[in-house]
């Protein structure tokens, strides 16, 4: 079965509500492919090695939570971009893109669905005031160390994290995923004894252990596989089409 590309996209836009956002880059239908889906390939970053996997899949629609278009980067289509989006054009794939509606929804969301792959409730958002707060704040299923719940992320994300330990026991925990060390603030405001995020800065250490908060980098990819995986499930259901999601390793 096969359905219309503007009935995808209108479906996903809506679902993520991508309209109320106002991002880093485009979100919704960023290269425009063939008029009709019946496979869904989604992933997490759309470069070369996942594009060519979605040719290989022979993908009607490339699916991902980082597409292109960035604000800042060099608007021309040269080099890397040509490449990519001239292998897109060629055979006729469609790119789909959504970033911080994926990071944020509540059913599909990165962050939603991290926490369920792990165990935790959910208390609220992060960022109180704001009601789509990327991060979210929450509890493990039972009291841990710092270098067990360490040990469960790297089990359960099949990557080691960096750990920086406090020395209290984890009940509450605040959790952002991709690039968000930078929300340790807002960790601390929210008086949790865990922040876990993908990424890791110089400064996040000496602030972490200056407040005796446990931090940890379990990885921007390997926290980020989930939201565009459920996307993807959510599609292919409300449509009756195929989907897969591919898995391009990324250490980061």
């Amino acid at each position: 079965m096969a359905i219309a590309l503007t009935q995808l996209v209108a479906e996903a836009d809506r679902v993520l509500e991508a309209a109320r956002f106002n991002d880093y880059c485009p979100n919704g239908l960023q290269v425009e492919g063939r008029p009709n889906v019946s496979r869904i390939i989604s992933g997490v970053t759309a470069s070369q090695a996942l594009v060519d996997a979605a040719i290989a899949a022979q993908a009607d629609v490339l699916l991902v939570h980082h597409g292109y278009f960035w604000k800042g980067e060099n608007p021309c289509i040269t080099g890397m971009k040509q490449r990519r989006i001239k292998a897109l054009l060629d055979n006729d794939i469609s790119l789909l893109a959504y970033h911080l509606p994926l990071d944020v929804h509540a059913e599909l969301g990165n962050n939603v669905q991290l926490a369920r792959l792990l165990g935790w409730s959910i208390e609220g958002g992060l960022e109180a005031d704001n009601p789509r707060s990327v991060g979210l704040v929450g509890a493990p299923a039972s009291t841990q160390t710092p270098a067990e719940l360490a040990a469960q992320l790297s089990q359960v994300l099949g990557r080691e994290p960096l750990l920086v330990a406090g020395s209290q026991p984890i009940r509450r925990l605040a959790w952002c995923t991709g690039a968000a060390q930078s929300y340790i603030d807002k960790a601390l405001a929210a008086g949790v004894d865990a922040f876990i995020t993908g990424e890791i800065s110089e400064p996040t250490v000496h602030i972490a252990r200056e407040n005796d908060l446990t931090f940890i980098a379990a990885g921007h990819h390997a926290t980020e596989r989930y939201g565009v995986q459920a996307l993807g499930e959510y599609l292919a259901r409300h449509f009756a089409i195929e989907h897969q999601f591919i898995d391009c390793a990324n250490p980061v």
